[in-house]
């Protein structure tokens, strides 16, 4: 897939599914198949038998991966789950500019 338009440590809204409207943080971007793990979202039930780290087994719950296309960038600014530009500074630095507001994101 390639390029994802979020970094770990956005925080992004979910714009599709189950939790739609919810804002997280993400944990961890997946470049190579498009998507991201977003913190409390997309909740998914494993089950895992005893072994000698996890003595009692059991169901375990932890975020699963969402497309990429299904978050928006919440801008630390303005708030607003918003498209994000680049800025490219007089040394050829490359940043990342909210469209609304117009402010650094990073």
């Amino acid at each position: 897939m390639g390029k994802v338009h979020v970094k770990s440590g956005d925080q992004v809204q979910i714009l599709t599914g189950e939790d739609r409207g919810k804002k997280g943080k993400i944990l961890e971007v997946l470049p190579k198949s498009g998507k991201v793990l977003v913190d409390g979202m997309n909740i998914q039930k494993k089950h895992a038998r005893p072994t000698q780290s996890n003595s009692q087994g059991g169901i375990i719950e932890r975020p699963g991966p969402i497309d990429a296309s299904n978050v928006a960038l919440v801008c630390p600014s303005c708030h607003k789950a918003t498209r994000s530009g680049q800025d490219r500074s007089a040394t050829g630095e490359v940043t990342r500019k909210c469209k609304q507001c117009g402010k650094a994101i990073d």
